[in-house]
């Protein structure tokens, strides 16, 4: 595994060293003593998957207040995503700043996100499943979100978006 930090502190995006052979290839994708040797959050207590039927899909962007404060690593493993995190942390010197990666099933990267961060997506392909490693339980009175088309941080999303809850719809915009 290869830790890549971005631009944000605490960012990291995971490449995998995969193992190929005939019958195709072999890979960790988490260790507690790689995580450990770059300082990195290792105590994940739960994993969700999400499946998107459709392209264009946008889940997000989500995070959660203190002391429910997330660390994830999310990796794509059908299709492909435009993975997004939005730096929420008031001390950070890219706060209100946003990054993408994108993410596959094809390049078999991860996103490690700590906490203060909030995430979201944007499927680029039909049928995309999304993997996430949690370092906390869900708490829904900690459950915060920034509306996905935001104009002050203007993502700029690939995609025309096909489809979003309307709890995503209703998340207020970050400097309001």
């Amino acid at each position: 595994m290869k830790f890549n930090e971005t631009k944000f502190s605490g960012v990291y995006l995971i490449t995998l060293n995969p193992y190929l052979d005939e019958r195709g290839f072999f890979a960790r994708n988490f260790c507690k003593q790689e995580m450990a040797k770059h300082g990195l959050h290792s105590d994940f207590v739960q994993c969700n998957i999400s499946y998107n039927r459709k392209k264009g899909t946008v889940r997000g962007l989500h995070y959660q207040i203190a002391p429910h404060e997330e660390v994830k690593i999310v990796t794509c493993i059908r299709g492909c995503i435009f993975d997004v995190v939005v730096d929420v942390r008031k001390n950070s010197s890219t706060y209100g700043q946003w990054l993408n990666v994108e993410l596959s099933a094809e390049n078999h990267h991860a996103l490690y996100i700590p906490a203060g961060l909030a995430h979201g997506f944007q499927t680029q392909t039909d049928d995309a499943e999304v993997f996430y490693w949690m370092g906390n339980y869900y708490e829904p009175s900690a459950a915060r979100g920034i509306r996905w088309n935001d104009p002050n941080l203007g993502i700029a999303w690939p995609e025309s978006c096909t489809l979003i809850s309307d709890k995503d719809q209703s998340f207020p915009e970050f400097f309001s």
